[in-house]
């Protein structure tokens, strides 16, 4: 049997978490003070995901960059990938928060969405 040591990150709290493996089986988890900890420390070895801040070119606009971000979690082996196509998009001003700049980021079914409104360029 294998530990593994974990932070959760769900909450303020920051649980230290122990997590018991046979292998890639989880045996138990435990440290958590609620059931997140416990959720967490299992998708986090099983199949980690994140969120992902960036920024992309905007054209016409007051300004030359817009924050984005996925809309949802990504598997965690795609996000440098995703940064990476990220670099090549260019947004038409005006962009609104919430509008989708990226329909289902490299298949993932997750879009890309601005985070901050920038205005045209008069």
């Amino acid at each position: 049997m294998e530990e593994k040591k974990l932070i959760c990150i769900n909450c303020p709290l920051g649980c230290r978490l122990t997590v018991a493996m046979d292998g890639e089986t989880i045996l138990g988890v435990s440290g958590n003070t609620c059931m997140r900890g416990d959720s967490y420390a299992r998708r986090e070895l099983t199949n980690p995901t994140r969120i992902v801040t960036s920024t992309v070119k905007v054209s016409r606009g007051r300004e030359k960059m817009v924050s984005v971000k996925t809309r949802e979690d990504i598997p965690k082996k795609k996000v440098l990938e995703c940064v990476r196509a990220l670099k090549d998009v260019t947004a038409k001003a005006p962009v609104r928060i919430g509008d989708v700049i990226v329909e289902n980021i490299l298949g993932t079914g997750v879009d890309i969405v601005a985070t901050k409104n920038v205005e045209a360029a008069e």
